[in-house]
């Protein structure tokens, strides 16, 4: 009774498995989605599939009592001793034979059932895990969006939802239903034979166990190296052949083989042991149940010979054993995925535990719609403890007026709009909307009053309209045509083959970076929100589009509250205040005209600027206010 080769699993990872300890509390936690609260239709099924399983598990062990009275009644009349099942032998062989068909059939109908009854509860079950995983995932600050990988925050969920799945399934439907059939043998060998046969299962039993436990453990590292080395080889190859032609300008395919062949070395060695660990393991495993069974059949017969038992229990000691042993196999598989799955499980369930770090107040108003006032009172902010973005920032935009954040790189200029969104609150000072600290309102209806145009639009891959409606879902098809004729993109889209229903293509890559940014100017438009963020919005556009959308982006400031960031200062001479920061400080301030005047850091950046457009005008040029 080897048991089949079943080391198949993929991509193992135990570096971090859980302890046993919390391996049955990340078990537990899963165990309300089980009994969900307020579901009472869930919580019967439950009930009605666990009732299945004990039937199944009644015929399923009924089976072979059936098949010992069928194999007592063809014996001969001499041979059946005061037999605990004589009254069944009246019934004859054939009717025995139908009855063991029955509750064989009993046993997968019960399953089969339970298996229907209870599939609504693990799906329920699933996506109530995957969607409050996905809904908390939204609610983390932007902080750690920046910081994840969003490749292996999918392969998290996909994991966890996958390892919930797998635990909910073996779990319930495998090893608490082989922990009821152990019971429910052992004790049939106990009361319907004698404490012999009961030690000898129960033994066989421990050793095969224990013995299955070990060597996966010891597999588990060999698994996990063999892994390592496979992972390895994959991206020193992957890797290779992105950099093909930096390979072949240094001559370097013999180096590059050399290392691919010294990853697969690893590989190979690892899957060796791997290989032999799996053998060791297969006869191992029979040798205990071989010795088991042998043991087993050995006490039946000299009981048979004794006339203490009949040739069917002797059958039926056989079917029994067999009956035992064929779940068992599986064991080493069950439990090497259960200890995989507990570690995936484990990443997910750190990240629902990690606490978002902007949060509502309890029982937060909501902003009113319409412009607002926007003021900055000394705010200090830092990504890092010991590298400070903002200092003292200070300022104030009068509703309706616009304000503009230029200096160079890495100023803090981006970071303004930032706070303001509150995709982060300050470490201290204070950023007030209509005279309200941001903080003690809703993050939702504070970003329904902000509209925003980034440098990098960023489109759904869906339809343009889709993803100019994404600002308001509920308008209609009239609103969202105006919002593009609006932006100067509705002819555009009314070209294309299917126009509105055209799709953009993954991040909008359908699309030039002028037709995405005006998709933004028209989603903003229908949005129709107070407060206007322009970060940069056309600093990554050719002149001539730049030119364009500019006079878009003037139209659309009208009557809202304004804060541009710009790096060309030829797009904010207009605007009503300029601040220039310098390292997170606001170093100058006023309007274009008056910040020429200065002759400080502002007007060095328009003599530059100037230079590069080709026309390095005096000062005294500069366009008039």
């Amino acid at each position: 009774m080897s048991p089949p080769d079943l080391d198949r699993d993929e991509g193992l990872d135990v570096s971090e498995t859980a302890g046993r300890g919390r391996s049955w509390r990340i078990i537990a936690r899963i165990a309300p989605y089980l009994w969900p609260k307020d579901e009472p239709a869930l919580r019967l099924r439950v009930v009605i599939a666990l009732t299945l399983l004990v039937f199944a598990k009644i015929a399923t062990v009924t089976t072979p009592v059936f098949f010992k009275g069928a194999v007592d009644a063809l014996a001969p009349p001499e041979t059946l001793s005061g037999d605990w099942l004589a009254t069944l032998l009246v019934a004859g062989p054939v009717a025995l034979v139908l009855g063991y068909g029955l509750v064989r059939f009993g046993g997968v109908l019960f399953q089969q059932l339970r298996d229907a009854v209870f599939a609504r509860v693990a799906q329920e079950a699933l996506r109530r895990v995957a969607l409050e995983t996905f809904t908390h995932i939204h609610a983390l600050s932007l902080r750690y969006h920046l910081q994840r990988r969003t490749g292996a925050l999918s392969r998290i969920i996909e994991r966890g939802v996958r390892a919930i799945e797998f635990v909910l399934r073996f779990l319930l439907f495998s090893i608490f239903p082989l922990l009821l059939e152990l019971l429910m043998i052992a004790a049939i060998f106990f009361f319907a034979f004698d404490w012999r046969f009961f030690a000898i299962v129960v033994a066989t039993i421990a050793a095969y166990i224990a013995f299955t436990f070990r060597v996966t453990e010891y597999r588990l590292e060999i698994r996990r190296r063999m892994n390592e080395r496979d992972m390895e080889a994959t991206q020193k190859a992957i890797d290779s052949l992105l950099n093909y032609e930096t390979v072949k300008y240094f001559s370097a395919e013999r180096r590059e083989a050399a290392r691919y062949d010294q990853a697969m070395r690893g590989f190979a060695q690892a899957s060796v042991e791997t290989a032999t660990s799996l053998s060791f393991l297969n006869v191992g495993q029979s040798f205990i149940v071989t010795s088991g069974l042998v043991a087993l059949m050995a006490l039946a017969a000299m009981e048979v010979a004794a006339g203490r038992l009949t040739i069917g229990d002797f059958v039926m000691v056989n079917a029994y054993m067999i009956q035992v042993m064929l779940p068992l196999n599986f064991l080493g598989t069950v439990y090497r995925e259960i200890r995989q799955s507990i570690t995936d499980m484990t990443d997910m369930f750190t990240l629902l535990d990690q606490a978002p770090e902007v949060t509502d107040r309890p029982g937060a108003p909501s902003l009113a719609l319409g412009p607002a006032s926007v003021r900055f009172r000394g705010v200090n902010f830092a990504y890092e403890p010991d590298r400070p973005i903002l200092r003292a920032v200070d300022f104030a935009v009068a509703p309706g007026a616009s304000l503009a954040l230029v200096g160079p790189s890495g100023a803090g200029k981006s970071t303004i709009g930032r706070l303001l969104f509150r995709f982060y609150d300050p470490i201290s000072g204070s950023i007030e909307l209509d005279g309200a600290d941001i903080r003690s309102v809703t993050q939702e209806s504070l970003r329904q009053r902000i509209g925003v145009v980034p440098q990098d639009t960023v489109l759904f891959n869906d339809t343009i309209g889709y993803n100019i409606a994404y600002a308001r879902p509920e308008a209609s098809r009239r609103e969202i045509e105006a919002a593009a004729e609006a932006a100067q993109i509705g002819a555009f889209i009314e070209s294309l083959p299917q126009g509105y229903d055209t799709m953009v293509g993954e991040r909008g890559l359908k699309l030039s970076g002028g037709e995405k940014q005006r998709v933004a100017i028209a989603r903003t438009i229908l949005k129709n929100p107070g407060v206007l963020i322009l970060d940069e919005a056309t600093s990554a556009l050719d002149s001539a589009t730049e030119t364009a959308i500019q006079a878009q982006l003037k139209a659309l400031s009208a009557d809202r509250t304004t804060i541009a960031i710009a790096h060309r200062l030829s797009t904010i001479v207009d605007a009503d205040e300029i601040l220039v920061m310098t390292e997170g400080r606001v170093v100058e301030r006023g309007r274009h005209a008056a910040l020429l005047a200065q002759d400080g850091v502002y007007a060095g950046l328009w003599r530059v600027q100037a230079a590069e457009r080709g026309g390095a005008a005096p000062l005294a040029e500069a366009p008039a206010e």
